[in-house]
């Protein structure tokens, strides 16, 4: 176990909380900030969070709105902010952000104009290249985290001093951290994941069973992952837990918003009303516009992403979708 950190965590969302929590417990020193003084001050006074019922959150832990606050003196700064918020929140930290500070962004996304991953757009936003970003990512949701069930993640940086020291802080009995040091592989996987998990609950919602469903995983991931080599990545990281690990848990789980918010899609609900009822951020609506680009840019057949992204955009109604899927031309399956 590797000694006591000072650790700041930026937004206070499922994911946020729960590693907040897991840090605390495993001897850290933690403060988590919230753009949200309501926020704040709720979790400060109850210890609660609305959407992690069965966790306490420890004493321990300090609560703050001032962003300067959180982002000084700290070993670690962990963005947890949803993806759509990493940009804004980013420029808001960027003055008080000293010389050599690992980051580590445990937000899932792709900007939709610049095409930037997480870790990208937050060295756009600082413009200090001696901070040290990571990308932690993998098959992990917060209600399981929060109470100790065997989890495990990627610790994603080219430097892999730096993709170590966050391993060594993050690692403890019931959270296994591995190393990896293609960050954009990590980072595309986690975006495009959540896409093919609103394809898997949109069979769910249209009465499909399990074969449909491990069928869209796995040629889900094959998308990916062409995309991925397209661009660089390394051919292996789309079959380790940051790709094919994420995919599994996001379009399985019940506590995966993209696998709600598609059976809800499915099941013919208008797609801002399917997010409206999820009730939180759904990152494989806010990721599509990313994905269709790439694939382009690319030149990658990305069919299963185009299908949701027609759904989403109500241009194909999701029985439709499937029939287009199930009649595509035949071909073999290695022939990438």
């Amino acid at each position: 176990m590797e000694h006591m950190k000072k650790i700041g965590v930026l937004g206070a969302g499922t994911w946020g909380m729960a590693l907040a929590r897991m840090l605390c417990v495993s001897g850290h020193e933690v403060m988590v900030w919230s753009a949200l003084p309501q926020e704040v001050e709720e979790f400060a006074a109850t210890r609660k969070h609305p959407n992690l019922p069965g966790m306490t959150i420890p004493q321990e832990i300090a609560f703050t709105g001032n962003i300067e606050k959180v982002c000084t003196g700290k070993d670690i700064l962990l963005f947890a902010v949803p993806s759509p918020f990493v940009r804004s929140t980013a420029r808001k930290a960027a003055p008080y952000i000293p010389q050599g500070q690992i980051i580590v962004d445990v937000a899932k996304g792709i900007e939709a104009d610049t095409l930037m991953t997480m870790t990208q757009i937050i060295a756009d936003e600082l413009k200090n290249p001696s901070v040290k970003l990571v990308a932690l990512s993998g098959p992990t949701h917060a209600e399981e985290v929060a109470k100790d069930l065997p989890t495990t993640i990627v610790s994603a940086c080219q430097d892999l001093q730096a993709a170590q020291l966050v391993q060594d802080v993050f690692f403890n009995t019931c959270m296994r951290v591995y190393t990896n040091e293609d960050v954009l592989g990590v980072e595309l996987s986690g975006a495009m994941k959540n896409i093919i998990a609103l394809a898997a609950g949109i069979a769910v919602g249209l009465g499909y069973g399990d074969n449909t469903k491990a069928a869209i995983m796995t040629r889900g991931i094959a998308e990916i992952a062409r995309l991925g080599i397209a661009m660089g990545c390394n051919p292996q990281t789309f079959l380790g837990l940051a790709g094919i690990g994420d995919l599994i848990v996001t379009a399985t789980s019940i506590h995966s918003r993209n696998n709600r918010c598609g059976m809800l899609l499915g099941q013919g609900v208008a797609p801002a009303d399917a997010v409206k009822q999820v009730g939180m951020v759904v990152e494989g609506i806010n990721a599509l516009p990313a994905a269709m680009r790439l694939a382009k840019q690319y030149n990658v057949e990305m069919p299963i992403v185009a299908a949701v992204n027609a759904v989403v955009e109500g241009t194909l109604p999701p029985n439709d979708a499937v029939q287009l899927l199930m009649s595509r031309e035949k071909k073999p399956e290695t022939d990438e």
